[in-house]
């Protein structure tokens, strides 16, 4: 079999110009096949290599070796690369990777504030009542009690909130739009912001709900680092964005008996598949709740 892969990598060399590095990896990648499939077929070639082979090295590598999706995923790179060179110089008439099905990657889990850490947030946050310090604080709470999305939050309008019905409607993704309910706490919020902005900036001519300190629209990157800027004093995870205010109200939702479907509507999935993430994430909660309390864990 090493007598078509050595044409094959020099072909990746000069005509590719792959680099050194991937040259290895492409080798050691076409080596491990070769090896697994010579251990129960000794007298193998890549003429008669089947998709069921390639199958069957797949599961070997994800239940044997334990390698993550992308990294069998790459492995199959190789293959397929090298069977497109195969069927490119006429040494094979069937390309067995045209039958096989890559494995999905699994999809990360989103990153979320936990409930006690947003607590001890808006406590922080209360004390400061100036324009910036209310605005501010709402912008956190309409995140973390809507689930509205960045674009969603800064293209509302006077307009957009229904105080007496505590409610918000916002414009989704397509220009669909959506109603979203709130409570007290955030009705409270929300007059004491536009009391603000109205002695700020007066009554009229305001381009949004949301302005900045010179009675302007706000830009993405000053909600953005709003958000940042507050989430560093409660956590340390990596991400610390608008999104992950959304992500923390889909999983308290989860977490306090809300149904899949309520919290798809609310968040705007156009699929409930999207918004199944969160039963993952509290499971992982779940999961990590037993190996901190259960004493035989």
């Amino acid at each position: 079999m090493e007598s078509w892969t050595a044409p094959f990598l020099e072909y990746l060399k000069s005509e590719r110009n792959y680099s050194p590095a991937t040259g290895v990896s492409y080798a050691k990648d076409l080596s491990e096949f070769q090896e697994f499939l010579e251990a129960d077929k000794p007298d193998a070639s890549w003429k008669t290599v089947s998709a069921t082979d390639v199958r069957e090295w797949m599961i070997f590598l994800l239940d044997g070796q334990n390698l993550t999706a992308a990294s069998v995923n790459r492995k199959l790179s190789t293959l397929r690369t090298f069977y497109k060179y195969l069927r490119r110089m006429g040494w094979v008439d069937i390309n067995p990777m045209e039958k096989v099905v890559a494995p999905k990657k699994k999809r990360p889990l989103p990153y979320f504030v936990r409930e006690a850490e947003m607590d001890r947030l808006l406590e922080l946050t209360r004390e400061d009542r100036s324009f910036k310090g209310i605005r501010d604080r709402l912008v956190l709470m309409m995140f973390y009690e809507t689930g509205v999305r960045r674009a969603e939050l800064l293209s509302m309008t006077d307009a957009s909130v229904d105080l007496v019905a505590k409610q918000v409607k916002v414009t989704g993704k397509r220009n669909k739009q959506r109603i979203v309910p709130f409570g007290n706490e955030l009705e409270a919020e929300i007059r004491a912001y536009m009391d603000a902005r109205m002695e700020t900036f007066g009554t009229g001519g305001l381009p949004a709900f949301f302005v900045n300190e010179k009675g302007g629209a706000m830009s993405e990157g000053q909600v953005a680092k709003i958000v940042k800027d507050n989430l560093s004093m409660v956590t340390t995870i990596k991400k610390r964005s608008p999104h992950v205010l959304r992500h923390s109200f889909a999983t308290a939702m989860l977490n306090n008996s809300a149904d899949l479907t309520s919290i798809q509507k609310l968040l705007g999935h156009e699929s409930v598949a999207t918004t199944e993430i969160y039963t993952h994430v509290s499971f992982e909660e779940l999961k990590n709740e037993y190996k901190n309390a259960h004493p035989r864990k």
